[in-house]
């Protein structure tokens, strides 16, 4: 049996999709971001109506939704966000993932029903700050990235037992402080801090010379140049017994730009750990999604790595496409990457690992025989093994 006692597994919604595949795969909350103020690109946003319905997919689960408007607010926008408070309130959100000062202030004062936890965003490094949120309301901080585990069990220790702590374990990691970022805004005119962000610390860089026009000299030795300010991605997983025991009562996990299948993935290897799981067999699985190179971030102090993170991803299995559907002994599958006749195909659902088949007997929509599904978005059915259902996920 596990250890773990009373962790919530937070994870990202960047789509319906993801929702419902974290809230299948063993999140106990998901956090996503709605039309205003959120720091992700727009096509991660949820309109008003699909916040209730995730809501009412999430609490019919007895699992919880929280929603992000965690960008700086300027003085037009106060109104507009506390007007946004009692919208997602009378939607069924169960929380709101906010940075701005003056943002909970006003929700406080203004919606004081409605649960507030402080974003990473505000950059809470210390229990004086924690408190202080508190005493504004704030139910829940989460964490700076930035602070050690001493540091976590110093603040946990002083502030007030009933504020709860969360804080990242896994996932993409910004080169900024706790994601306060001018790079972008800078280079392309797009603001990290309102929800633009280019990701240009994640660009190849390289050094020009004057005299030297169109010659590129490498930072480091490296054919390519250089991605000198792009970092590891978090994987504390075999840190969580240590972050439960600082104070942490929340476990989240990066990703609301990513896909369905790698949210599933992710919260399937921690909610399987959570639950008692080999952690060699767990880390194993972190591996097969698309990833930088990992690290355990600052948790153990400061970041020493040889390198920054290459601009490519590494994984160790290529997704193939989601079930859609169960008939009989087939199952339909939606293309995302080609599916050979005669491959070996492995199959992601919630609390299992490692259940694989032969690709085999595949047809096309018309009924026909097909020796490869080759195009994205292409849908075909082949036999099964029994225990693959709608909502599982393929890989090679």
């Amino acid at each position: 049996m596990s250890g773990f006692k009373n962790l919530e597994l937070l994870a990202p919604g960047g789509s319906m999709e993801s929702l419902i595949a974290a809230a299948r795969y063993g999140a106990d909350a998901v956090y996503i971001g709605g039309p205003l103020l959120q720091l992700r690109a727009g096509q991660t946003a949820f309109s008003m109506e699909d916040i209730k319905n995730a809501a009412s997919h999430m609490h019919g689960l007895n699992k919880k939704l929280y929603v992000a408007a965690n960008a700086f607010t300027y003085p037009n926008e106060i109104a507009s966000i506390v007007d946004y408070a009692k919208q997602l309130k009378d939607a069924g959100v169960d929380a709101m993932i906010v940075s701005d000062m003056g943002s909970i202030r006003a929700i406080k004062r203004e919606c004081p029903d409605m649960e507030v936890h402080v974003s990473t965003q505000a950059n809470c490094t210390n229990h004086e700050s924690a408190t202080a949120y508190y005493e504004m309301g704030a139910s829940r901080v989460v964490l700076a990235r930035e602070l050690s585990l001493p540091q976590i069990a110093e603040l946990r220790a002083k502030t007030p037992k009933d504020l709860e702590l969360e804080a990242f374990v896994h996932g993409a990691m910004c080169m900024a402080y706790s994601g306060r970022c001018l790079i972008s805004s800078y280079l392309t005119g797009r603001s990290a801090n309102r929800g633009g962000c280019a990701q240009s610390c994640r660009w190849t860089f390289a050094l020009t010379e004057e005299k030297r026009p169109g010659q590129y000299f490498p930072v480091e030795e490296d054919e390519k140049g250089v991605t000198i300010l792009s970092s590891y991605d978090l994987n504390a997983m075999e840190l969580i017994d240590e972050i439960q025991k600082a104070g942490v009562m929340s476990l989240k996990i990066e990703g609301r730009m990513k896909t369905a299948y790698y949210v599933a993935s992710v919260v399937n290897a921690y909610r399987m750990y959570l639950d008692g799981a080999d952690l060699d067999i767990c880390l194993k699985e972190l591996e097969c999604v698309s990833h930088r190179p990992y690290s355990t971030g600052f948790y153990k102090g400061e970041i020493i790595t040889e390198k920054n993170a290459p601009a490519s991803y590494l994984h160790d299995k290529e997704y193939a496409g989601p079930v859609l559907e169960r008939q009989g002994d087939r199952i339909l599958v939606e293309v995302k990457n080609k599916i050979v006749e005669g491959e070996t195909i492995e199959c992601v659902s919630p609390g299992k690992l490692g259940l694989s088949f032969t690709a085999q007997d595949m047809k096309n929509m018309d009924g026909e025989n097909i020796a490869s599904a080759p195009m994205p978005g292409m849908l075909f059915t082949m036999p099964a093994p029994a225990g693959i259902e709608k909502g599982d996920y393929l890989r090679r």
